[in-house]
């Protein structure tokens, strides 16, 4: 769906609808070129081209994320910020994954507001002290920005909760959008403030920045960048509700490397990308890769992982041991039950509740010595959804305690404050059990974490009175809906919404033989352990530098306005056929060759009227009619449509059904491919394509002289694509040895015989050519899918012959700027339509046929 956007929307911040200020340009530049800095405006003319040559600067990360991994403070007597980092931020942990040589450089917001007239100052200390760009949102565009779109709007809809009516979620709000867009642009600025294009490597994170990317690469068409979403990605029947989807969508496109913590996160993007974007993509070699527009954007599947340096020292801590013996004898004889949650709708928390009331009902035994720990993380939003869930939360608390307390015992204690991070590692370290019940959560890393406190370190031993060589167990009951439950395959993975198997799960993990529990925890610790943080973060950027390995090979060309930017990334010896350059070739030849496909060249592939237009027939008769022509249309369409439409073209040859029938002219006999004479085969293939027909909805059966095929472009577009690869294993196993071959196309699945391809019709008209005394000085061959590629690779190795006398001007030609054997291309139909215009024009054989054209003739590019 196309926004109602500015006609530039990457200008967006500097309209009228939010007050944006400048960005200032206290920040040093980097220096791209000794002695030249370079202005960040000009970069919006940059074609991506003339990037200039690196600086020779050691290797640089530019992390980009909302939030800062620091904390500010304000000194009381003097006024002054004070800044230090934030121990606990995975953007600072990360870093554990680079070399020691590795620069890296944090772009993002503060968690407080700075004075307008103090910004240039704290900007300038913290990029000296901290190696720190702060963005400085404006207090009313950070809000409609982070309160405003991201959690009113992409964080309830990849959470999967749509705004079905006003007491259930906010309506989509353009304005909100707009601030979102704002707000990515600043981003954009700051990282052009202290980006060096050549050698330095951009990570973005999270769905705040999502359109980050569309201004990065048209400032820099070859920028090296990374995304990582830490959220859910919905299904498509969810994302697709989205206003502004193909937006987002073409945003992350943008970059050179997507990352999920799961598999179905990744499937559901590339669902959307499918469905809306009309994008394939395949695996190679163990990657997923899309071809976007000649570019390929990698996929990257890998959960993220937790800090064993900084779990393990904050066990060793005396705050730590202190506190684990006074909860040791709060709860003494009694087993602990911990949750550890944000106060939000999605994490379950009264659900988790209901479950161990449900507990206490069914096994009366254990009233008296299970506690539930629920420990409460501040709410990050303020909506009314979070002050009901926070409400039903200690009402159900409460009734639990009433109906199985007692005045010594509390079954469920709520712990609603700010928690220190020793005070939970105390916790962890103590508790029998785990349980994390959301309903849907991006990844979650307390299961991680509880895992690692299990396992302890000496010195927590030695507060636990417990031998090194104890042995170490932990139980975890995760909900099957969170990003870490795929890697904890010994944890008792539940559906949160079923209260009785969630009981049920609770007390098979605190009943539990004590060898079992050790089994279960030394392959989660085991697992946890390898795939830390620094794992995480040196398997990213290592795909992330393979997914960039090919930048400079190509040549790269932007397109398209506003946040509908992409980068064309195509071969340097790939470039668009000039009208005036091949017209001139064809003047000064005499013996020339022309191949030209139909659907998807002369006719548009989406036009439901197939027939040719009076002017293409006019055009093609005044190209055929030149006796220094030999005209052909090789097409996969059955000979008899093919001549019907074209009958007004008495000298044009047609190849039908790629080149299984041919006609030299309309006089001429149609000859049929020897190679092919056994066509038994099809009595195998019709039944089997028969029942994909009858069980895929949409799709049907052209069936062909020579061949058959299965259409699935009407079908679900994934269901489609995921029948078409049985078909085509069923039938390569079924013909295995029939003289036929199965070919997957652009939704369709064709069996034709053996021996009969478009290239094969190009080499008998050139050989006949030659063999007639006029070898071909002038060869072109236009085409628009995969059957024509057969046909370039055909004409560039006949002409190539040395029986040949003299070498031939060639002109193999796409449709469309996409990877091809053929050296040159053209946008559509209608640039095809205006080619052949041009060579009419400069036929010298009955010009008269053509009615008055108008030509304009452009350069070579």
């Amino acid at each position: 769906m196309a926004s109602r956007s500015c006609a530039n929307f990457l200008h967006l911040a500097s309209g009228n609808l939010l007050d944006i200020p400048q960005t200032p340009r206290g920040l040093p530049r980097v220096m791209t070129v000794p002695g030249i800095i370079s202005d960040m405006d000009s970069c919006s003319s940059n074609d991506g081209d003339s990037d200039v040559a690196s600086s020779g600067c050691r290797e640089r990360k530019i992390i980009v994320a909302n939030m800062l991994p620091l904390h500010a403070k304000r000194d009381g007597e003097t006024s002054k910020w004070h800044f230090s980092w934030d121990e606990d931020s995975l953007l600072l942990h990360l870093k554990d994954g680079f070399s020691p040589e590795t620069e890296v450089v944090f772009v993002g917001s503060l968690k407080v507001d700075i004075d307008v007239n103090e910004q240039e100052e704290v900007a300038q200390k913290l990029l000296e002290d901290f190696n720190c760009v702060p963005t400085f949102l404006p207090h009313d565009l950070q809000k409609k920005f982070y309160l405003g779109f991201c959690k009113q709007h992409l964080w309830p809809l990849f959470h999967y909760m749509l705004p079905m009516c006003p007491d259930h979620g906010d309506r989509f709000d353009r304005i909100l959008w707009q601030a979102y867009v704002s707000a990515n642009k600043i981003f954009a600025d700051k990282v052009m403030e202290v980006i060096n294009p050549d050698d330095d490597y951009v990570w973005i994170h999270d769905y705040h920045l999502m359109v980050l990317p569309t201004f990065l690469r048209k400032h820099l068409n070859r920028i090296k960048l990374g995304f990582f979403l830490h959220s859910p990605f919905p299904s498509s029947e969810i994302y697709r509700t989205l206003p502004v989807r193909d937006e987002i969508l073409r945003g992350l496109l943008n970059c050179d490397l997507i990352g999920f913590h799961t598999f179905d996160y990744a499937r559901h993007f590339l669902s959307c990308c499918s469905r809306m974007l009309g994008l394939d993509y395949e695996s190679k070699r163990g990657h997923i890769g899309l071809d976007y527009f000649g570019r390929t954007v990698f996929i990257k599947i890998l959960p993220v992982g937790v800090h064993m340096g900084r779990l393990e020292s904050v066990l060793n801590l005396s705050s730590t041991a202190a506190r684990v013996k006074e909860i040791q004898k709060q709860f003494e004889g009694k087993k602990l039950i911990l949750g550890i949650d944000d106060m939000d709708i999605f994490k379950g928390i009264s659900l988790k509740l209901l479950a161990v009331e449900q507990l206490l009902q069914q096994h009366p035994d254990l009233q008296g010595k299970i506690v539930l720990v629920q420990i409460v993380n501040p709410a990050r939003g303020f909506g009314k959804d979070v002050q009901e869930a926070k409400k039903e939360t200690y009402m159900t608390a409460k009734k639990i305690n009433e109906v199985y307390g007692s005045p010594n015992y509390q079954p469920v204690i709520l712990i609603d404050r700010p928690v220190p991070r020793y005070e939970k590692s105390a916790y962890y370290a103590l508790a029998e059990c785990c349980i994390v019940n959301a309903v849907r959560d991006g990844m979650n890393l307390v299961p991680y974490k509880y895992i690692v406190c299990r396992q302890g370190t000496p010195g927590m031993d030695e507060a636990l009175g417990v031998k090194p060589e104890y042995p170490r167990t932990s139980m975890l009951v995760v909900s099957e809906f969170i990003g870490c439950s795929p890697s904890l395959s010994g944890a008792i993975r539940v559906n949160p919404w079923d209260i009785d198997a969630v009981a049920e799960a609770l007390n098979t993990a605190i009943t539990m033989p004590e060898s079992e529990k050790q089994l279960r925890h030394e392959k989660h610790y085991r697992y946890v352990s390898t795939h830390d943080v620094a794992y995480w973060a040196r398997s990213f950027v290592m795909d992330l530098d393979r997914a960039c390995q090919d930048h400079y090979s190509k040549r790269c060309w932007g397109i398209g306005l506003g946040l509908s930017f992409r980068v064309v990334s195509l071969s340097p010896s790939f470039r668009r056929l000039a009208i005036d350059h091949i017209c001139s070739a064809y003047r000064r030849t005499n013996r020339r060759a022309i191949f030209l496909d139909y659907d998807g060249t002369l006719v548009p592939e989406a036009s439901i009227i197939k027939t040719p237009s009076p002017e293409v027939i006019s055009i093609i008769k005044t190209l055929c009619d030149d006796p220094k022509n030999t005209v052909f249309i090789v097409s996969g369409r059955g000979r008899a449509s093919l001549s019907d439409w074209l009958a007004p073209c008495e000298k044009l040859g047609i190849a039908a059904e790629h080149g299984y029938f041919i006609r030299w002219s309309k006089d001429s006999e149609w000859e049929t491919s020897p190679v092919g004479a056994d066509l038994e085969w099809k009595k195998i293939v019709e039944p089997v394509m028969s029942l994909y027909r009858e069980a895929t909805d949409g799709s049907s059966i052209e069936t062909k002289e020579s061949g058959l095929v299965w259409h699935h472009l009407d079908a679900d577009p994934d269901f489609g694509s995921c029948q078409a690869k049985e078909l085509l294993d069923h039938l390569e196993s079924v013909l295995a040895n029939e003289p036929a071959v199965v070919h997957r196309g652009q939704h369709i699945v064709e069996v034709k015989p053996q021996g009969v391809s478009k290239g094969l019709v190009a080499e008998k008209v050139l050989s006949r050519m030659v063999n007639g005394g006029k070898p071909p000085d002038f060869v072109m061959c236009v085409g628009d899918d995969k059957s024509d590629e057969d046909m370039f690779q055909s004409i560039l190795t006949s002409v190539s012959n040395p029986s040949l006398p003299v070498a031939p001007e060639i002109f193999a030609c796409t449709v469309g700027r996409k990877p091809s054997k053929a050296r040159y291309y053209l946008d559509d139909t209608a640039d095809v339509l205006k080619l052949l215009k041009g060579l009419a024009t400069a036929t010298i054989s009955k010009p008269r046929c053509l009615p008055e054209i108008k030509v304009s003739f452009e350069s070579n590019a």
